[in-house]
């Protein structure tokens, strides 16, 4: 029970900061050895995530027709990282670069990226600003999330800031896109659980479910209240650090 309470914890803070919840989650089963880190167990946290995103932006989603354009786009921004990711999980190439090494020097490049595009000034908002050109450059750039390391909440961010929105817009854009996005990965996942004829949802993905639900709204609820008054520079000296201590452990 106290793997599951580490992996929601993992999975809820992780997937929504802008420091790859991939990685970690990778490092874990790698370094940890947990015996929960099961698919089921894997997605039972996307599940938790994908109800905590979809609660905390019910009013967006349950006001569909005066934000039915807002939605079309996050949707449209979304399928060029989720077809992709589909070709890769299918394939297997997914497999071929979860290395350490990789995630080393993607957790400490990306990071970097994201430090410079947060020295933008200029400031665009969701409401006015979020035109097909937003959506086609965040949507190219949110390909590279699938290379473990990336994180896809800080390449979201990172493109967004780079069109100069405001950090909360950009974090707004990150978090709405995350909603089609988690939806994907929990429905494909429970669709290869049944088809692999392993189902077996037991009293730890429910536990694993609510704990991800609520790591992952406090999460949600706390970052958007803290960029508002402070930029993100604390993200990229946590990346820059993970990236070192991870090429240690790569080149040791």
């Amino acid at each position: 029970m106290i793997e599951v309470f580490i992996l929601s914890f993992v999975q809820g803070i992780t997937e929504f900061l802008p420091i790859s919840s991939s990685s970690h989650l990778i490092l874990i089963s790698e370094y940890l050895n947990f015996e929960s880190q099961s698919l089921s167990i894997d997605v039972s946290l996307h599940i938790g995530s994908f109800f905590a995103v979809l609660l905390y932006f019910k009013k967006d989603i349950l006001n569909f027709y005066e934000n039915r354009i807002l939605l079309f786009k996050i949707l449209l921004a979304s399928l060029p990282v989720m077809i992709v990711g589909y070709f890769l999980a299918t394939t297997g190439y997914i497999d071929k670069i979860r290395d350490i090494e990789i995630i080393a020097w993607t957790t400490i490049i990306f990071g970097l990226l994201l430090y410079l595009s947060d020295r933008f000034k200029l400031e665009k908002n969701i409401s006015d600003d979020f035109n097909l050109k937003s959506v086609f450059f965040i949507s190219i750039l949110q390909i590279f999330s699938l290379i473990p390391g990336v994180s896809r909440s800080g390449i979201a961010i990172t493109a967004a800031r780079l069109l100069k929105f405001k950090r909360v817009d950009a974090a707004k854009i990150t978090f709405l896109l995350s909603i089609p996005i988690l939806g994907a990965v929990s429905f494909f996942g429970i669709k290869n659980i049944i088809t692999s004829g392993s189902f077996d949802f037991a009293i730890m993905n429910i536990t694993s479910i609510l704990l991800s639900f609520f790591f992952s709204f406090i999460t949600i609820k706390y970052f958007l209240k803290y960029i508002k008054k402070f930029n993100l520079n604390i993200f990229v000296f946590y990346r820059i650090l993970l990236g070192v201590v991870l090429l240690y452990f790569a080149y040791l």
